[in-house]
């Protein structure tokens, strides 16, 4: 058989990830390869780390791009700090918050669920209830941007009610990172996780992640091993928090380490705040196209991502909506995402992601769907 070389075509990428990428981060891939202990690579991750600690707004000084993607960064934040036994409250308001009760449980935790309706943000009194009820929990787990939804929990708030009750929270912000504020050491939060094809407009594969003192302290004092070898960070911060010489852990994914890197500058660039500002006008643009065409959205306006749109679908539209995404796909090369679990054959999520969120692209996407409907 012979094999032809593989030549995508270009999409415009408009679903809920991965997002298409600055021609400067595509660039960077081609460069030469270095071994991953050598000093050149060494100095390159110490950049990295300080480039993810201005896009997460902290000082932790484990703030790393774990070898995997956005995944494998929760599993991190779960295997790392929950023990058998660990009783954890657990805020679900869709797809990925039902994915961190399933860590919790495979760490042989006890999940305290705390329920929302998908397209709500968490409840904060609700979360202030299990906290009151539950005052051995050990964690607070929660979604800061929800992917399969489109909306954004109080973060601040959510910490700030763990910390007066004695507990340590994790976040998800692998939709928010880089998309709409986040402040790490401002809301204390102990354990964070993201990935980097997302706002950060970067290759699948990487998944930023930090920890605070606190959370190195749980981690520190286990009674028992992490059961993951890959994901202990005991192990893993002998390769990324050593000085000059590192102990080797594994084969750090080089290339995709240059993307994330001039990623990461491309933001600093560009400005934190710039770049949340770019999010929210590219957003406000589609709302008004997309509500001149008839649609309207899953999400009330104050808790609404700017950069993950989830678009109500009309009744005469929803036995067409597979079929109108082919279309746009086939004849316009335009990419957007369907609904999730609950939502499936209801909502369009519609990314407006990093290098994606232009009002070119929107202008695209809108008459795309104008002239496909």
């Amino acid at each position: 058989m012979n094999y032809k070389p593989f030549d995508p075509v270009h999409r415009i990428l408009m679903g809920p990830g991965p997002s298409n990428i600055d021609p400067r981060v595509m660039k960077s891939m081609s460069k030469n390869l270095i071994g991953h202990l050598d000093p050149e690579f060494i100095k390159l991750m110490n950049d990295i780390k300080g480039l993810l600690r201005y896009a997460f707004k902290t000082n932790n000084e484990l703030t790393f791009p774990l070898s995997a993607p956005g995944s494998a960064g929760m599993e991190t934040c779960f295997v790392n700090l929950v023990e058998p036994g660990d009783k954890i409250i657990v805020c679900i308001n869709g797809v990925f918050g039902g994915r961190m009760k399933e860590n919790i449980e495979r760490c042989g935790g006890y999940p305290i669920v705390v329920e929302d309706k998908w397209g709500s943000p968490v409840d904060i009194n609700k979360v202030e209830t299990a906290l009151r009820h539950n005052p051995d929990a050990k964690i607070l787990a929660f979604v800061h941007a929800e992917t399969s939804t489109g909306v954004c929990s109080d973060a601040k708030e959510l910490s700030n009610l763990a910390k007066s009750n004695n507990c340590l929270t994790i976040m998800d912000s692998v939709t928010s990172l880089a998309g709409i504020p986040i402040h790490l050491d401002d809301w204390k939060i102990d354990a964070v996780y993201s990935g980097s094809q997302k706002c950060l407009s970067c290759p699948p594969g990487l998944s930023p992640v930090s920890f605070s003192e606190d959370a190195l302290k749980i981690v520190k004092n286990r009674k028992t091993k992490v059961q993951s070898w890959f994901m202990d960070l005991s192990l893993v911060m002998q390769y990324w928090q050593g000085g000059s010489s590192r102990a080797y852990h594994h084969t750090a994914p080089i290339s995709a380490m240059y993307a994330l890197y001039e990623s990461l500058r491309i933001l600093k660039e560009e400005g934190l705040e710039n770049t949340w500002k770019r999010h929210e006008t590219a957003h406000l643009e589609l709302k008004r196209g997309i509500e001149n065409l008839g649609f309207s959205f899953l999400v009330d306006e104050e808790s609404r991502l700017p950069q993950l749109n989830a678009i109500l679908l009309p009744d005469k539209i929803k036995p067409y909506e597979a079929e109108i995404r082919s279309r746009l796909l086939k004849e316009y090369n335009l990419e957007i995402g369907a609904g999730l679990g609950a939502l499936s054959g209801k909502i369009w999520r519609i990314g407006l992601m990093g290098y994606g969120a232009s009002l070119n692209n929107v202008k695209t996407c809108v008459n795309a769907i104008k002239e496909v409907i």
